[in-house]
């Protein structure tokens, strides 16, 4: 009778330890990388995710519409689009919660920006600061994210970085 007692026991500590693994487990593949967050590009209404770019590197740039430095940014990202085209994907995150879909297609139609412009999700602009720290979203600081071909990704140094500046940074790498 102890022999089974002990091998209840025994049994159970091992079930609970396989459950909590596989329960840790489940958790952490249900966790959404903000490169996997689903965006909708204001201006077409289509959906992405930064990760259908696998293979391609992408410049991320997060901005707000009353932002003169984002503008410039902008600017530079425009004239990077007009000589490199399809060879680096462009999208410009907008990050202040207090602007909506409207305001950032004014933003583009009245600049004449042609590539992905989307809101960034709450949830996206958290996991984004976890990675790269509260930067990342204060647009007056211009941040850019590279996002390589492998999907490993780096902030680039604040400031309106130029289109030279810019290929530097993606032909560099992450």
């Amino acid at each position: 009778m102890h022999i089974l007692k002990n091998i209840f026991v025994f049994s159970f500590i091992i079930s609970v330890i396989l459950v909590v693994g596989c329960v840790e487990q489940t958790t952490e593949d249900t966790l959404v990388d903000w490169r996997d967050t689903e965006l909708t590009d204001v201006e077409t209404g289509e959906t992405f995710r930064i990760s259908d770019f696998e293979g391609t590197p992408v410049l991320v740039e997060s901005f707000a519409v009353w932002c003169p430095t984002c503008l410039e940014q902008q600017k530079e990202v425009q004239k990077l689009e007009s000589s490199e085209g399809d060879a680096i994907i462009h999208i410009s995150l907008d990050t202040d919660p207090n602007e909506d879909q409207e305001q950032v297609r004014e933003h583009l139609s009245r600049n004449g920006f042609e590539w992905y412009f989307a809101i960034a999700p709450p949830e996206m602009t958290r996991d984004m600061i976890d990675e790269f720290g509260q930067e990342v979203v204060v647009a007056p600081s211009a941040p850019v994210v590279l996002v390589c071909e492998n999907q490993s990704a780096r902030l680039l140094p604040s400031g309106v970085k130029t289109a030279e500046q810019l290929k530097e940074e993606v032909e560099k790498g992450c």
